[in-house]
């Protein structure tokens, strides 16, 4: 299997986007831990600093005295530095306390619970994603055949280039104070176009230099197009009423669940390819004649994969790698299930998938659900 077959581009920077659920999800699996769905939109404490220490009022602006809740607020270690600091009224919020740092980006405490609950199902959408990626693959390339620069077609592209590219989404906010970019506010300075090639050349979130080639002729001539639309921002579509409005996050956002019927993020094409990507790599170490080379042989299948995604081999490993992958090549039972025929059912229900992505959907199915 190639790598190829996945992604063709040159080398690319990559960041962590945090993943959007829908609410009433988020009040269920809060329940389920024994935690209470909270919002920083309602009431909480607040702090005021006196002298080198803060204290810390209610919502009804008394001060706080309970040691016990003043004990709870303080192993939160909220950074003095934080402004427009909100603190949970509850012991038991699955949301502890959200602030704003030096650099004006909103920061988050949550309840170890809910941290732990998270950690354990971060892989959960694997496969919901896997099984939605064909319809998203024929009804965006649909959308890009429409004429002009409608919405669909416009977004149909973004969400191209955000599954072909692994660039993040981009934030209004990190554009404008770090003047780091994301595909929804990237400049046309940042884009060229020459004939099926786009070079991207930007600096991304935590001022990762991004330089990138892409060969597709179709999503070419998109952002051609739109690059020819005066305006600061590259992507662009034109309204019903024929006006020009620029693409943001939450376009996208809405784009991917009007089409899949799911909330996925950018942070879910990033876990697929990783974790298609370490079973290509793992492929090329079939044989291994100890358990001490079998970890040496993860450990360079996933330095591979880190730098296709951009990433510490620490955080692929923990975040964008799911770790069944892992486990099986290490009890010996990977290559085996990803290395057969492909059933002829299997390639029509998933045409739209690679080979290596209908044979690592499968495996993750099996050992996910084998009943």
């Amino acid at each position: 299997m190639k790598t190829a077959a996945l992604l063709n581009l040159e080398t690319a920077e990559q960041t962590l986007e945090r993943p959007i659920d829908r609410t009433e999800d988020c009040i269920a699996q809060a329940k389920a831990q024994g935690l209470r769905y909270v919002t920083d939109a309602k009431p909480g404490f607040a702090r005021k600093k006196r002298g080198k220490h803060f204290i810390f009022f209610d919502t009804h602006g008394q001060r706080i005295r309970d040691e016990a809740t003043i004990q709870r607020i303080r192993k939160l270690a909220i950074p003095p530095a934080y402004t427009h600091v909100w603190i949970c009224p509850h012991a038991n919020g699955h949301m502890q306390a959200t602030g704003f740092d030096a650099r004006g980006r909103k920061q988050y405490r949550y309840h170890p619970e809910w941290r732990n609950f998270r950690e354990a199902n971060k892989f959960s959408h694997i496969l919901a994603f896997g099984d939605v990626l064909p319809r998203l693959r024929a009804v965006t390339a649909q959308h890009m055949l429409q004429r002009g620069l409608s919405r669909e077609k416009v977004l149909a592209t973004v969400v191209s280039l955000l599954e072909k590219t692994l660039i993040r989404i981009g934030n209004d906010e990190y554009a404008r104070t770090n003047q780091s970019y994301g595909l929804t506010t990237l400049r046309h300075k940042h884009v060229d176009v020459t004939g099926a090639t786009i070079r991207f050349r930007f600096k991304g979130k935590s001022g990762k230099e991004w330089n990138l080639k892409l060969n597709d002729r179709r999503i070419a001539r998109v952002v051609k197009a739109c690059a020819d639309i005066p305006g600061q921002e590259l992507f662009k579509y034109v309204d019903e009423n024929g006006t020009v409005r620029d693409v943001t996050s939450g376009d996208v956002n809405d784009y991917l669940k009007s089409v899949t019927g799911e909330v996925f993020t950018a942070k879910d094409f990033r876990t697929w390819t990783g974790t298609v990507l370490a079973a290509i790599a793992l492929q090329e170490y079939a044989s291994y004649d100890s358990a001490a080379q079998a970890k040496k042989n993860v450990v360079a299948a996933i330095e591979h994969v880190s730098k296709k995604l951009g990433n510490t081999p620490t955080v692929c490993r923990k975040s964008y790698i799911h770790p069944q992958i892992i486990d099986a090549y290490m009890d010996g039972s990977l290559i085996a299930q990803i290395s057969g025929e492909i059933d002829h059912s299997l390639q029509l229900q998933y045409e739209k998938l690679t080979p290596e992505e209908i044979l690592v959907l499968a495996f993750l199915k099996q050992r996910l659900n084998p009943s």
